[in-house]
């Protein structure tokens, strides 16, 4: 007997694998007809297993001992000067680094923030000193915790559209990245919403 795989891959992110058992005097993939049962089969019906795709535009990015991956922003509404950034960042290096900032093709400026509980009020801040990536960490930048701030829009993001930037670390210097747009209030790239 042999075996053949035929992988189809779906636009909505999910890999069909479909394997039939073919022996040499019978043809691969015999379906059942309809109202027939499959256990009937002289020869078994292809095994269907669906494998979890990672979204394309879910890049990853190295530089030194830095893995960048995911990078994602919200789509913006008419006229809004400023945008968030999102990410993970892993250090598997032996030395800690910094994100310092980075660049935006549509933004003036690009600062790294924090948004953190104070008196009892959510407040925002620039982190003058970068953010912190200690050696075996991973920081994620999300919605309502550390983020990078795009300053001064000169366009708006608009969802599906990727926009070219640079990241840039104390220690490990400036890498170029893609920004993958989600949705107006996606919590993540995925384009997911929080309900």
């Amino acid at each position: 007997m042999k075996a053949r795989s035929l992988q189809t891959i779906l636009t909505v992110g999910v890999v069909l694998t479909a394997t039939c058992i073919a022996s040499k005097d019978a043809e691969a993939g015999a379906l059942a007809a309809a109202g027939r049962e499959t256990h009937a089969l002289k020869f078994a019906a292809p095994a269907v297993e669906l494998v979890q795709v990672a979204d394309k535009a879910a890049k990853s990015y190295k530089i030194g001992s830095l893995v960048i991956e995911a990078p994602w922003a919200r789509a913006t509404p008419g006229g809004a000067k400023v945008a968030g950034g999102y990410l993970k960042i892993t250090n598997t290096g032996q030395t800690a680094d910094r994100l310092v900032g980075g660049s935006l093709a549509v933004a003036a400026t690009v600062e790294v923030h924090e948004m953190a509980m104070s008196d009892n009020v959510m407040k925002m801040r620039r982190l003058h000193q970068g953010l912190e990536i200690k050696p075996g960490q991973t920081v994620e930048l999300k919605p309502g915790g550390y983020h990078l701030m795009f300053m001064e829009l000169r366009e708006g993001l608009k969802q599906g559209q990727t926009v070219k930037g640079t990241l840039v670390f104390e220690k490990a210097g400036t890498v170029e990245v893609e920004y993958r747009v989600a949705p107006i209030g996606a919590q993540s790239g995925g384009g997911h919403m929080k309900h």
